[in-house]
């Protein structure tokens, strides 16, 4: 799945490693795109399916929509990291 999202945002060229730093609590947390897709490769297929296709989807608003798209990932990421400690 990675090598998927790693595709699809080369052809849109976009980095992926490219970063989004968010601000939690005063804290900067700085993920890269790849950061935020790892812990989705590893869900159930359909899962990671839904996720090629969402970001599908997002890449057809260009860069703008592939940056709200990890963005929200990201916070996702993020809730489910604070809301475990």
């Amino acid at each position: 799945m990675i090598d998927t999202v790693k595709t699809l945002l080369l052809k849109h060229n976009i980095n992926p490693t490219s970063s989004i730093e968010y601000d939690v609590n005063g804290s900067l947390h700085v993920m890269t795109l790849q950061e935020i897709t790892e812990p989705f490769s590893q869900a159930s297929p359909e899962s990671r399916e839904i996720f090629i296709q969402a970001l599908e989807k997002a890449l057809q608003e260009g860069k703008i929509g592939a940056q709200n798209y990890f963005e929200k990932m990201g916070e996702l990421l993020l809730r489910s990291a604070l809301s475990k400690s």
